[in-house]
């Protein structure tokens, strides 16, 4: 892959300000925790596995900068570290693995603790990357040579740890030989599709076609959608998934017009806790993204806005999860 999202440079965090793209490509490094949280909150730093991993890294990177460790003091960064964003359960479940797997270790020193920091940080990262490996594999099997997708949001390289989970499933077709064509919604307010996944994808030499997103209920209309491949943030015990905002209303299309809908994500993004897609907090972000999110002022500064960050996708709406594991069967017929 041309492109990496994150990686750990001696006691540094590197990563792309994907706020920056596609304008400039922008790498920052840091050592300092609170600079990880906020490029986190600032969407720097974006996609659910990818932010799962920079929660790890940032742990590590916590302890070495302050040169002192107790199991307290780990709990109160981990509780900083979620505050970043609610709704992406990778966030959650990599803080929390940490945090499981130093307490198993009891007492060490700040040198140590930082050591084992680091190795479980790098070995999330690891992992992620072998589990976008197995999605694309799985998907690919979904996807017949010459089909055309439609995709939502960024679900690849920038998104994750490896290869992506849709964009990875793209990417594995690309790689056996099949022709793939995509279309790629812009997904507003930030624009998440023109600017990374379009990005990305020609970095790749995918086929790729940029869309408005009010233009994908035509296109299956037309016939010119063979399947739909989008991500996830958060899987509820019975399916229901949420995604950036607007994948329910392509879900929606895509059942009406009998579209494959398939969601691909890995195992981390899978919560058990909760029962179904209510339980799910969605995140809202600020106005400013809505009526201002490209620094022009595209609405009346004073209006009233509700801009939710994600929506929930019934699995009775789902064809498929994608996962590292294998193809789970949604709720669709």
């Amino acid at each position: 892959m041309k492109v990496q999202a994150l990686e750990r440079c001696g006691s540094k965090l590197r990563f792309i300000d994907q706020t920056a793209l596609p304008v400039r490509l922008v790498q920052k490094e840091t050592d300092d925790y609170l600079e990880i949280i906020a490029a986190i909150k600032r969407l720097e730093i974006r996609g659910a596995p990818a932010i799962g991993i920079a929660a790890a890294y940032a742990l590590a990177v916590a302890v070495t900068q302050q040169g002192a460790y107790s199991t307290d003091l780990l709990v109160r960064l981990g509780s900083e570290i979620k505050a970043a964003r609610p709704t992406a359960v990778n966030l959650f479940w990599a803080v929390d693995r940490v945090l499981d797997k130093m307490k198993a270790h009891g007492n060490v020193s700040a040198i140590e603790a930082s050591r084992r920091l680091w190795q479980e940080a790098e070995a999330i990262h690891d992992e992620d990357r072998e589990m976008c490996a197995r999605i694309g594999r799985h998907g690919s099997e979904l996807i017949r040579d010459g089909a055309t997708v439609l995709t939502h949001c960024n679900t690849g390289a920038l998104a994750t740890g490896g290869i992506g989970t849709a964009l990875g499933v793209i990417y594995t077709c690309r790689d056996q030989g099949k022709r793939i064509k995509v279309y790629a919604d812009e997904t507003r307010p930030l624009l998440q599709g023109s600017r990374l996944t379009a990005w990305e994808l020609q970095q790749e030499g995918i086929d790729v076609t940029l869309i408005c997103d009010n233009t994908a209920g035509m296109l299956m209309r037309q016939g010119k959608i063979d399947a739909v491949l989008v991500g996830a943030d958060r899987i509820a015990r019975n399916g229901d998934t949420a995604n950036k905002i607007g994948t329910y209303s392509v879900a929606v299309l895509a059942k009406e017009h009998g579209v494959p809908f398939y969601v691909a994500a890995p195992s981390s993004t899978f919560d058990p806790g909760i029962e179904n897609g209510s339980q799910i907090v969605i995140e809202e972000r600020s106005a400013k993204e809505v009526i201002e999110g490209l620094g022009t002022l595209t609405a009346p500064s004073d209006i009233k806005v509700y801009s939710p960050a994600f929506d929930v996708t019934p699995n009775g709406y789902i064809t498929a999860h994608i996962t590292d594991q294998g193809v789970k069967p949604g709720g669709r017929p």
